[in-house]
């Protein structure tokens, strides 16, 4: 989380956070969740930009512009690269690592700024 957030700020590239991350992952052989994914942050939880990529992705060409609000959000797991809807457990937000294995998600909301990510969850 920390490697992604280190890459925010304003006019810089969003592919940059799934970059920090994912090399991050690798150097330290962990597989990354990819059907889960960061997100813009409003009025409402979800908003845009939505499913910021906290893995390498090509294809990302948005920007961030100064003041955007989203999360920084990767889930580092042991070997599971997706995740699977708990379903059964009556519980809409428990979610299953497929393949099985050790997954752990961290989160923080930034801002971002000429000076890089302000970092709105954490206490003063």
């Amino acid at each position: 989380m920390w490697a992604g957030i280190g890459q925010v700020g304003a006019d810089r590239p969003l592919r940059a956070i799934g970059q920090a991350i994912g090399e991050f992952a690798r150097r330290n052989r962990y597989t990354l969740v990819q059907n889960l994914a960061s997100h813009g942050v409003g009025y409402s939880l979800h908003e845009e930009p939505k499913e910021i990529a906290t893995w390498p992705a090509r294809s990302e060409r948005r920007i961030m512009n100064e003041g955007l609000v989203f999360t920084v959000e990767p889930f580092l797991s042991m070997g599971a690269q997706w995740a699977e809807d708990g379903g059964a457990s009556g519980d809409a937000w428990t979610l299953f690592s497929s393949p099985r294995a050790p997954t752990v998600q961290y989160e923080h909301t930034v801002v971002a700024t000429r000076n890089g990510a302000l970092v709105v969850t954490m206490p003063g």
